[in-house]
């Protein structure tokens, strides 16, 4: 009977273990990546790629006009700083020259006041010129009265000017974080679309970039196209031309060109070369004039897309606009009513 036992076996140690446990785990990893794993990820079908990608342009987007925001208020905030401190090294200029002549006028006091003026009468011998001296010796009494008072108004005007540059600098601290955090947020999500991406074969890819292009492209009126139709004024006929003339350049997150533009980089640069001063984010450009329908749409209005209004194109006629797509797709022509329509502002 014993001859039928099945020999014990015995653990494994050293290095037998370390190399046991090795292929334990290489075969557990193999294991997950096996289809029908029940830990494997979900494999995301071509369509669905597409589509999660798109949502991360999409947000990326929206991070980008927030970034825009919090960068035009840190610049507004670091040029309030410097003109504070300008202005307050300019009155510590003249506060130093107010007490040096405050100090002037107390030295010449104390070498001739030093005698009663009953003493200098009688010590005197001209009254006529001592009467002179003292109405002079009045005179420079409230000359330094009035120079004690200035000196005092200009240290609490000095001390005022740096209390607000302290306030403005812990503004300028909070939108730097917020750009920070905005900076971050674009790159993660930029970086994720990539990423998905690079999971679709080489001709999926291009499947997706031709028909990105083609939703724009293949609905543009020929005859906007071709050029600017007619404006309704010379300030949008100069807008429009801009756009056209950026029609190619590339989508950079941030960029207000010239070689590069975001949405509302886009717009804001073409209203400037029209001598309008736009704001500089989607959110600001939708109340930067009168607000109208879809049914009063003129070339140059700016048309803005979703809820949350995060991007715009310059309207050209026909239906049509100018816009500044996203990260990889170039400054080009596309219908409005590819994106969800959410207003409309007259310019000029």
């Amino acid at each position: 009977m014993a001859a039928h036992r099945k020999p014990k076996q015995r653990p494994y140690t050293g290095s037998a273990a370390r190399t046991a446990a090795t292929l334990a785990i290489a075969g557990a990893a193999t294991a997950a990546a096996l289809p029908g794993s029940a830990h494997a990820d979900p494999q995301l079908t071509p369509a669905q790629v597409r589509a999660e990608v798109d949502r991360l342009y999409h947000d990326a987007e929206v991070a980008t006009e927030q970034y825009s925001g919090a960068k035009e208020k840190a610049t507004a905030a670091a040029d309030a700083v410097d003109t504070l401190r300008d202005e307050a090294a300019r009155r510590t200029e003249r506060l130093n020259a107010s007490r040096n002549a405050l100090g002037s006028l107390a030295a010449a006091q104390y070498r001739t006041g030093g005698l009663d003026p009953a003493v200098q009468l009688a010590l005197s011998s001209d009254p006529d010129q001592y009467l002179e001296r003292a109405s002079y010796v009045d005179r420079v009494g409230d000359r330094q009265a009035a120079e004690v008072d200035g000196v005092e108004r200009q240290v609490a005007r000095i001390a005022q000017l740096r209390s607000q540059a302290r306030g403005k600098l812990a503004a300028l601290a909070s939108r730097q974080a917020e750009l920070k955090k905005h900076k971050a947020t674009i790159r993660t999500k930029l970086a994720d679309a990539q990423r998905l991406l690079a999971t679709l074969s080489p001709a999926e890819r291009a499947a997706y970039e031709s028909s990105d292009s083609a939703r724009s492209a293949g609905r543009t009126d020929r005859s906007t196209a071709r050029g600017p139709v007619q404006a309704p004024n010379s300030r949008a006929a100069e807008a429009i031309a801009f756009a056209y003339g950026a029609l190619g350049k590339p989508y950079v997150w941030g960029a207000t060109g010239p070689s590069s533009f975001d949405c509302s980089g886009l717009t804001q640069a073409a209203w400037r070369s029209a001598g309008v001063s736009l704001p500089r984010t989607t959110y600001t450009q939708i109340s930067a004039g009168r607000h109208i329908s879809r049914s009063e749409l003129a070339p140059g209005d700016l048309v803005f897309f979703y809820s949350g209004v995060s991007h715009v194109g310059l309207y050209i006629g026909n239906g049509q606009m100018i816009h500044a797509p996203r990260p990889g797709a170039p400054v080009r022509i596309a219908p409005i009513d590819q994106m969800p329509f959410a207003g409309a502002t007259r310019v000029a």
